[in-house]
């Protein structure tokens, strides 16, 4: 099926943008804490943990350790979905979308 000339332009701007914003996600890096930096994460903009460091002061205590490792991950979560937003939101704000649409 062929699509009209604008239309097909309309596809093909779409599918570049869709690939810069791939682009622009897998290059997000964000780090998190827990127990005042006692575990810290690092995670990439697909929610790939990178590292973990721990503190080897805590590392006794295996349920607090479990829950700080728990919590520097979400943590971690939340800014990469902060930063994904971000971006998106710069790169979509062009277009006359609906806020939240993305």
């Amino acid at each position: 099926m062929k699509l009209p000339g604008n239309m097909q332009q309309m596809m093909k701007q779409a599918q570049q943008m869709q690939a810069r914003m791939q682009e622009a996600i897998a290059q997000i890096r964000v780090e998190a804490s827990a127990g005042g930096g006692m575990v810290t994460v690092k995670m990439d903009g697909h929610k790939n943990v990178l590292a973990v460091k721990i503190d080897p002061e805590v590392a006794g205590d295996v349920e607090m350790l479990q829950d700080m490792v728990v919590a520097a991950c979400n943590e971690a979560t939340k800014k990469v979905d902060a930063e994904t937003q971000e971006k998106m939101g710069g790169m979509l704000g062009g277009m006359g979308l609906p806020p939240g649409l993305f």
